[in-house]
């Protein structure tokens, strides 16, 4: 996704005003982090160039937001410069076939949505190519570089609109819905001076990703019934002509069959499918399929049986895909002839922590990634065939904060039922052994999510080096259930939320505590989303714990399923519905669990949030606050399931410090141990 550019554009990310840099590590200092490739990379086809995104917060008045923009590195390291500039992000970006063109979304027409742009590589000034009136969301080059195909929802109809404007828009439930569909624009404007569009699929299908055959001709895509996250279970595979708009399906099995790419030839079609087992904790298997149809070949497991395909190699052997492995992530070759996935990128010496946002060059001898460990920040590597040895390219973080970092380590224990558990530990700055440090207990989200070895100096709700900086050593534990460790571990928690797992991360805390790490009087426990159920959960499990954060927790099983947008998460996990099955969602919810609580809570919450509703915190904030626990409630207007604007991820980490420092009676300033 990013590559670099031979002009010199005003470098405008410099020029963004960001947060005074502050001495030593807090939520502060930390925001002034840039986000690198959070869209991912792309190689140009001749492997020379990489571009690449950087997001920079912007924080000073009336503004609150990230401020993205595209650089271009070569793949030699010798020459890396912006791209773009401006007042609107830009992302996405995306060779032409051909090389001479980089194509991105931006907000920057006159409409303020989003629509597809390019810009020569050599320079010149960037030129609109859709007019989309509900703008682009995703978009793929045609193999010969002469049109675009996109996903696009379906707008507002004029009724819509008038009934918006006259005040007449109540809205019934499930009608009236917006689905995301196909088009095709030219790249090159007609004799009229215009660029033709085409849309290719209507109906009540929503188009969830797509790839274009090599020829042009046709666009395999995946669809399911309704654009809501709960239909992700109806995925199924189809074709369509990009000429005549003739749809045929080709994979309709039960289940989740997804992101088809085309082989190298066009003759095969290779695609994610979680084999007739729609689970959320699924496990997601490779196959090949004709694009005459047939029955698909299904291609060895990878070791997570979760990944995700990033391409074909050029000679259609192998099919390159990414996954989480452990704390780590990982690029696997996978043969297409049955035989078992190879280790590409990220093998045991390369010790690169995280990997994210993989992309290859066209004929397969250059891979490009973002790459980040506890101690190092992210930047963009590059990896080039025979051994794909990776070789770092930029240095994004020259003017970002310089100070001691506490250190981060990958531990192991053993839980209750001697399942083997793993985590990371990040230690106070300046830490000494023998001398016991406050804790904080960081439970992940998902509960299929997983803690990895990414950058602990990152700004985020959780600053972990200004916790450290504080003197507070952190665990983060990745307990059953969790994803990168293989599909048994992650369905191990089926029927048992806040059971087995909460054993797994006791186990963790008492294994700090005998490490001499951790004081047994001065723990504090923290999650978001799963991790704020588990939060909810642990507070009326144990007393252990001198204060705690919910953030944006599910704390009653029951309210959670019938407001939710997806209604059919707990009934996955737990085997059917409340009314079936009434004990199992009382025995496993906070809410029902609650009388007696006394730990200090604070809950963090977005008040826009349809994954986990605001109404999940008020319950627990009533209940606690009506039997005299000591708490808060805290509501981020705007805010969706995580928080997205800068000025309120700043404030939620300097929160959740204060309140910890409160209750464990530190210094509010932070630093010292008990």
């Amino acid at each position: 996704m990013k590559w670099y550019f031979v002009r010199i554009i005003a470098l405008v990310l410099v020029s963004v005003p960001l947060i005074a840099q502050e001495t030593g590590w807090t939520a502060k200092s930390m925001m002034a982090f840039k986000r690198v490739g959070t869209g991912g990379t792309a190689v140009s086809p001749d492997g020379a160039r990489i571009a690449y995104t950087i997001a920079t917060p912007v924080m000073e008045g009336e503004k609150s937001e990230f401020l993205t923009h595209i650089w271009l590195v070569s793949s030699d390291g010798k020459t890396n410069v912006p791209y773009t500039s401006g007042e609107k992000s830009c992302t996405n970006p995306a060779f032409s076939p051909d090389g001479k063109y980089l194509a991105f979304l931006s907000s920057r027409g006159k409409d303020s949505k989003n629509q597809i742009f390019t810009l020569r590589v050599a320079g010149g000034e960037a030129e609109q190519i859709t007019q989309s009136k509900s703008g682009v969301n995703g978009f793929k080059w045609s193999s010969d570089g002469k049109r675009f195909c996109y996903i696009a929802t379906d707008p507002q109809s004029d009724k819509q609109e008038k009934d918006y404007k006259e005040k007449r828009d109540m809205r019934v439930v499930d009608a009236d819905v917006r689905y995301d569909h196909l088009h095709t624009v030219e790249f090159s404007k007609n004799a009229k001076g215009e660029r033709s569009a085409k849309r290719l699929t209507a109906g009540k299908l929503h188009v969830t990703s797509f790839d274009w055959s090599p020829d042009g001709k046709t666009i395999a895509f995946a669809h399911q019934t309704t654009p809501s996250v709960n239909d992700w279970v109806t995925t199924d595979i189809a074709l369509v002509s990009s000429d005549s708009s003739a749809v045929k399906p080709l994979v309709q099995w039960k289940g989740s069959d997804a992101g088809p790419r085309f082989s190298p030839d066009g003759k095969t079609i290779a695609f994610s499918s979680d084999e007739n087992d729609p689970r959320w904790a699924s496990a997601t298997n490779m196959y090949l399929i004709s694009v005459e149809g047939g029955k698909p070949q299904k291609l060895a497991s990878t070791p997570d049986e979760s990944a995700g395909i990033v391409t074909w190699s050029p000679d259609g052997k192998f099919l390159y895909c990414s996954e989480p492995h452990r704390t780590m992530q990982r690029v696997y070759a996978l043969p297409t002839s049955g035989k078992e996935p190879q280790v590409l990128v990220n093998k045991t010496g390369d010790r690169l922590g995280l990997i994210s946002g993989v992309s290859f060059s066209t004929n397969g001898k250059t891979c490009a990634f973002v790459s980040a460990a506890p101690e190092a920040a992210p930047d963009v590597y590059v990896a080039t065939a025979p051994d794909f040895k990776p070789q770092k390219l930029t240095d994004v973080h020259t003017d970002f904060l310089k100070a001691p970092m506490g250190k981060t380590e990958v531990l192991t224990w053993k839980s209750k039922d001697g399942k083997e558990i793993e985590g990371l530990l990040t230690y106070p700055m300046g830490y000494q052994q023998g001398k016991k440090y406050p804790l904080i207990l960081n439970i992940h989200g998902g509960p299929a999510g997983v803690f990895s070895q990414n950058f602990t100096g990152s700004s985020a709700v959780y600053p972990l080096q200004a916790f450290a900086q504080a003197g507070y050593a952190v665990l983060r534990p990745n307990p059953r259930g969790s994803g990168g460790y293989g599909k048994a571990f992650r369905q191990a928690n089926m029927n048992d939320w806040g059971g087995g797992d909460y054993e797994d991360i006791m186990a963790g805390v008492d294994k700090t505590i005998e490490m001499g790490v951790a004081h047994p009087d001065s723990l504090c426990v923290t999650g978001w989303s799963y991790g704020g159920y588990m939060t909810s959960t642990i507070i009326t499990k144990t007393k252990r714990f001198k204060a705690a954060m919910v953030g944006a927790g599910v704390t009653n099983l029951m309210s959670f399923n019938g407001t939710a947008d997806i209604p059919a998460f707990v009934p996955d996990y737990f085997g059917g519905e409340f009314w079936d099955k009434e004990e199992m969602y009382r025995k496993h919810s906070a809410m029902f669990n609650i009388k007696g609580v006394n730990t200090p809570t604070l809950i963090i919450h977005g008040e826009a949030d349809v994954r986990v509703p605001v109404s999940q915190g008020y319950e627990l904030y009533n209940a606690l606050k009506r039997q005299g626990t000591k708490t808060e409630m805290v509501v981020y207007p705007r805010t969706p399931h995580g928080p997205q604007e800068p000025k309120f991820i700043q404030d939620i980490g300097e929160r959740v410090l204060e309140w910890f420092n409160a209750h464990l009676g530190r210094d509010l300033r932070g630093g010292g141990t008990r």
